[in-house]
């Protein structure tokens, strides 16, 4: 069984393996928004690269994380839309 990690997302406990992205701890806890434009269109991961900017999200208060690059961490609070 690999190691699992918690974090919240959005308030929820979600649990995922050690190496995990947020992108991928965001879809597996079954959210596929991640944050709205500024036209109110929903926006998700697009390019998993981090060229495109679409999957930004706050993580520990800090707005604009890329989340397809940023792996998942022990504890870290995660807010979408």
């Amino acid at each position: 069984m690999p190691d699992m990690i918690h974090l919240l997302i959005d308030g929820e406990p979600c649990s995922v393996p050690r190496g995990t992205s947020i992108a991928a701890a965001i879809m597996i806890s079954g959210k596929p928004v991640l944050r709205h434009s500024v036209a109110g269109e929903p926006r998700g991961p697009v390019c998993g690269m981090g060229i495109c900017f679409e999957c930004r999200v706050t993580v520990n208060g800090v707005p604009h994380i890329r989340s397809c690059m940023t792996t998942c961490e022990p504890g870290i609070e995660i807010r979408t839309t």
